[in-house]
């Protein structure tokens, strides 16, 4: 389950957080309000986490339904640890801007990463169904590291599977979907599913690695070969390559 954290990780964004619509109040507190709050993002991208705090207090003072500062309150406070506030900060924000996917895709991560699985997948499906989402299969396979977390690992691959109908060539459900299938004993599955991937569009390091291993457990020689071929001479740096290196020459 290496891939997990990582997967979840990725799709936090601490500026994603956009208005449905211009706040209240007078022009100059909005001006101030804007000018806090993109320098409490900055602070916060940077992990300055006390003159964020104080930026983006002053723009909620200032600008108190911007949909925008809630959602980058609720990001500060989960990097505080103050749960109570997190979960009061994006509900607040989604009050405000319900159909906001990059604020419905923020607290769809801090749910899941409290365990509150049914909770953070609806809000990653939410997300997904909106068609102002530019990258709803991306929604799907954090659904699915989601569940999979949770202990649900047939509808993870459910749903890896949906992100992948609606975006063939997108890689981080491959590998998802790839490692979960391996880590089930489902080699030949696996393997058959990353050889028509890597056929059809570019391969990285990781879905090679995932090749090989469902290649040498397999005892497919000649594919384990191949894939440990590619990952060398396509990727010699990287810690996938070095890691069949190490291999024993048996495997190879």
């Amino acid at each position: 389950m290496k891939h997990l954290a990582k997967a979840l990780a990725l799709v936090v964004l601490l500026a994603g957080c956009a208005s449905e619509g211009p706040a209240r109040g007078s022009s100059a507190a909005n001006t101030a309000a804007a000018a806090n709050m993109q320098l409490g993002s900055a602070y916060l991208q940077q992990g300055n986490l006390p003159v964020a705090k104080d930026k983006l207090e002053r723009a909620q003072i200032q600008s108190p339904r911007d949909p925008a500062i809630h959602g980058l309150l609720a990001l500060l406070y989960q990097r505080l640890g103050d749960d109570k506030r997190v979960d009061a900060e994006f509900r607040t924000a989604l009050g405000l801007a319900p159909r906001d996917p990059d604020l419905l895709n923020n607290y769809a991560v801090y749910l899941c990463g409290k365990g509150r699985t049914d909770e953070g997948v609806a809000r990653f499906q939410e997300a997904a169904a909106n068609p102002l989402y530019r990258t709803p299969w991306a929604a799907q396979t954090n659904a699915g590291v989601c569940l999979r977390r949770g202990g649900r690992e047939a509808d993870a691959a459910a749903m890896y599977q949906r992100a992948l109908q609606r975006r063939p060539d997108y890689v981080e459900a491959m590998t998802q979907l790839a490692d979960l299938q391996i880590a089930q004993g489902q080699h030949a599955e696996a393997f058959q599913r990353l050889s028509g991937f890597l056929q059809a569009y570019p391969a990285n390091a990781e879905l090679l690695l995932l090749a090989w291993q469902a290649a040498t457990t397999l005892q497919n020689k000649v594919a384990a070969t191949q894939m440990a071929w590619r990952l060398q001479t396509e990727f010699p740096d990287s810690e996938q390559a070095r890691s069949v290196n190490k291999a024993p020459a048996a495997q190879h």
